[in-house]
């Protein structure tokens, strides 16, 4: 039984009629309210207009592409944390890999199980929506995390990340020296049962961007060959 999340707001973006009907009617029956739109601008005026708490966004769009949606939607403050699946009938590992550089939190291809897409759905929504420990600070080094307020620090300037990078770097400061691989960091920091590995690397290497001196020379987060990545804060 797919598990119903209470008023949630979903914004379903796709130019296919046959498709935001399907997404929608089974978004509906999983107990959200589902917010429609056929292309580029009009996503964006949705979302203006009534804030989802998610977005599912069709790659392939008229008007403006589902990267450039996704683009803007990042830079305005209220879409900077808002949790996006994207949903493409393109499965070429460069497009996942655009969509997750600019901060998808999931990805789906067609042809899909609307079922799964649910799930996918709920998923990120709960991640998303998960209460972070009261007050709790975490730092290491240079770094401060404040978990309530859901904001990261280095040398007192403030990252701009989003929230499943917040969630991953919260993750390895908690862990500091243990290698984790990446479907075991997807499972642990995510959630996730399934899905595409390649999320976990695109998400460390933004990570890497931010927080490193010299993202191509990491030193806080480290590539362990063979098993996955480790966070050493020492070096730091």
């Amino acid at each position: 039984m797919i598990e119903s999340l209470s008023c949630g707001r979903v914004l379903v973006v796709d130019d296919d009629p046959t498709v935001a009907e399907v997404v929608s009617g089974y978004l509906h029956r999983a107990g959200y309210l589902v917010d429609r739109a056929s292309d580029g601008f009009q996503a964006l005026a949705r979302a203006t207009e009534h804030r989802p708490d998610l977005v599912v966004l069709d790659l392939m769009l008229p008007g403006l592409d589902g990267l450039e949606v996704c683009r803007r939607l990042r830079a305005t403050e209220a879409g900077a944390d808002l949790p996006v699946v994207m949903l493409t009938a393109r499965g070429e590992e460069a497009d996942r890999i655009a969509g997750l550089e600019l901060g998808a939190d999931d990805y789906v291809t067609k042809p899909f199980s609307p079922r799964e897409l649910v799930l996918r759905v709920q998923s990120v929504l709960r991640r998303a929506r998960a209460a972070a420990p009261a007050a709790e600070q975490l730092s290491a080094g240079d770094l401060r995390l404040d978990q309530q307020a859901r904001r990261a620090y280095r040398s007192d300037r403030e990252l701009a990340l989003t929230l499943r990078e917040f969630d991953l770097l919260a993750f390895l400061v908690r862990h500091p020296g243990k290698a984790f691989g990446r479907e075991e960091l997807m499972q642990r920091v995510w959630g996730w049962e399934f899905g595409d590995q390649s999320t976990v690397t695109v998400h460390v290497r933004r990570l890497r961007e931010k927080i490193e001196d010299d993202p191509a020379a990491p030193v806080l987060i480290s590539t362990v060959w063979g098993v996955g990545y480790r966070f050493d804060p020492a070096k730091g």
